[in-house]
């Protein structure tokens, strides 16, 4: 098998509301297309990954940063759900040696990095992850967003990490393509989220690394933008600046049309 035969891809997913694939919803199928596309992640990869890199949109520091604990437990960070959903389990190992291999390329391209270790697995990982890779065998390293939210920054953060993709390591971001929790169930938002998911569909599969590069750092301005990730909520579009970074040509994998509003998922390749 060639190198690039072999090389993982760098995937942006959306985690859900919650713990909302463990739940009964009205009406019942508000999650379903999405938890089947997160269950058939797996087997669209190239090659079982050796390690997951998962950058969580509920993780933000003043520098990136990167879980180093050998076995990280989960943190049921949302509220108001019912009590088996803050029982979950998904015992992935942590992954020490990687996430020191992590800080090292991220500080090696200029960019402030540390290590915790003693920072858990967050929902919008083990969320996602407790559909897409059940067995919770894959070591598991989180990495922080940065708190300035900038995404040039991020998506040098991606470049800086791409050699991983080369050596097992699956990188992951997980967010959601739109996130405006007024927006959430406002059939208003419809058409916004559209345009929105229109205008980033474009820019990912530009075919121009740095064209795309240009039009993510300025998402802001695009059409729908600020109305689909209001200031204060666009970490959840800030995983996606590292996924795109750490790869060149990008396309749309899974769309649909949830609580009014469109959500997407994209994958570098």
């Amino acid at each position: 098998m060639t190198a690039a035969a072999s090389r993982l891809p760098s995937c942006y997913l959306p985690h859900g509301g919650g713990p909302c694939f463990f739940m009964d919803w009205d009406p019942p199928d508000t999650w379903t297309r999405m938890g089947d596309f997160l269950r058939g992640l797996a087997g669209e990869l190239p090659a079982r990954p050796t390690a997951l890199l998962v950058v969580s949109a509920h993780w933000l520091e003043p520098a990136f940063t990167v879980g180093s604990a050998a076995e990280p437990a989960l943190i049921y960070d949302y509220g108001g759900f019912p009590p088996h959903t803050y029982h979950l389990t998904w015992p992935a190992p942590g992954a020490p040696a990687l996430a020191g291999r992590v800080a090292a390329l991220l500080q090696a391209a200029g960019l402030a990095a540390r290590e915790d270790p003693q920072r858990g697995l967050d929902h919008g990982i083990f969320v996602p992850l407790k559909l897409a890779f059940p067995e919770a065998e894959i070591p598991v390293v989180p990495l922080s967003l940065r708190r300035d939210l900038d995404p040039a920054a991020h998506l040098a953060a991606g470049r800086a990490l791409a050699p991983l993709r080369d050596e097992g390591v699956l990188i992951l971001g997980s967010g959601m393509s739109f996130h405006n929790m007024r927006g959430y169930g406002d059939p208003r938002f419809g058409p916004v989220s559209d345009a929105f998911d229109a205008w980033l569909t474009g820019a990912v599969e530009d075919p121009d690394p740095a064209a795309r590069d240009a039009a993510l750092a300025a998402w802001a301005a695009a059409p729908g933008g600020l109305q689909s990730h209001p200031r204060g909520q666009e970490e959840h579009l800030l995983p996606l600046m590292v996924a795109a970074g750490a790869a060149a040509q990008g396309r749309r994998i899974f769309s649909d049309r949830v609580m009014e509003t469109t959500i997407s998922a994209f994958r570098f390749d």
